[in-house]
């Protein structure tokens, strides 16, 4: 699905994937693992493309959601993997990923892996707050993960924000299992003093138009 003039989400991928055309191919975040090959079909079928011109992989945490593919991916295509350097640790399999508390966190840590394992992958491109990437600007927007971060496309005034916040069709809601509440609520409102026409989330439909008032909106009644 085209969302707006080289900027489509992958059809059919459970967590959110998007692709930015360019003069190479941006893979932003890679949903669930075993869902390479739609992303593959997309990029050749829809796209008339090749896997072997996505550059970079940019992922917003490292939730298995997220990561999925992107160890087969990099390895198909030889992009360069890029994460937030709080985040880069748990992707790369060198520390055990935190998980929220309660049955939520049972369930991260138990059944997930357990049925959808992802490969550990090893960034090539660590991030910081402020840094560009593919012609995006990296947000730093702690609390879902320590990493998590949303990228701003100022060329067309898209906000991806990874689980940060998500939209349903009826309303806008933070993403699902934070591990710092806190923290979210206060990227929350980094995010919304942005200029921002659509927002683009990991899991939802996309926000639009006038996204920035709608996430103001949301901001003032919840933080």
């Amino acid at each position: 699905m085209e969302i707006v003039p080289g900027i489509h989400q992958v059809d059919g991928v459970k967590g959110n994937c998007f692709i930015i055309v360019r003069d190479g191919l941006t893979l932003i975040d890679t949903g669930m693992p075993k869902n390479s090959v739609k992303i593959v079909k997309y990029i050749q079928d829809v796209l008339k493309r090749e896997p072997a011109e996505i550059r970079t992989i940019v992922l917003t945490h490292f939730h298995i959601d997220h990561v999925g593919d992107a160890s087969d991916l990099k390895k198909l295509s030889g992009a360069k993997v890029a994460i937030h350097i709080a985040d880069a640790d748990y992707v790369a399999g060198r520390k055990p990923q935190p998980a929220p508390g309660g049955v939520k966190g049972m369930i991260f840590k138990v059944l997930i892996p357990l049925f959808f394992g992802s490969k550990p992958v090893e960034p090539d491109i660590t991030l910081n707050d402020g840094d560009t990437i593919a012609g995006l600007t990296v947000i730093h927007t702690p609390g879902h993960t320590p990493g998590s971060i949303c990228l701003f496309d100022p060329s067309s005034k898209i906000l991806f924000v990874g689980d940060l916040l998500r939209f349903t069709g009826s309303k806008i809601e933070t993403g699902p299992a934070a591990l710092d509440s806190g923290e979210v609520l206060q990227s929350i409102d980094k995010i919304a003093a942005r200029d921002v026409d659509i927002m683009l989330p990991g899991h939802g439909i996309p926000l639009r138009p006038d996204a920035s008032a709608k996430v103001r909106e949301f901001a003032k009644k919840n933080t």
